[in-house]
């Protein structure tokens, strides 16, 4: 295996890094956002409000995106297997 391939692997699994943790990250700043505008429009400044929705959205998004994110692991790691098995 050449250092070119051992590259494309790698920002291959950067890339797929970045798919599976996309659905999560971007409802938490939403919900975030959101929170922050109805905390600034009201004045109240409670610190724990942000944190209860915002984490129910997240564990929400996780259960509703696993199965892309389960494929999108799978195929990553068949091909990284395929890989192995081609160069042994």
């Amino acid at each position: 295996m050449t250092g070119g391939e051992v590259l494309d692997i790698a920002r291959e699994g950067v890339w797929v890094m970045i798919l599976v943790s996309a659905p999560a990250m971007l409802i938490g700043l939403a919900v975030g956002l959101v929170i922050a505008l109805i905390q600034a429009l009201t004045q109240v400044q409670e610190m724990t409000l942000v944190f209860v929705p915002k984490i129910i959205a997240i564990f929400v998004t996780l259960v509703v995106a696993l199965p892309f994110m389960s494929q999108q692991l799978e195929m990553f790691m068949a091909r990284v297997a395929e890989l192995i098995l081609a160069t042994s």
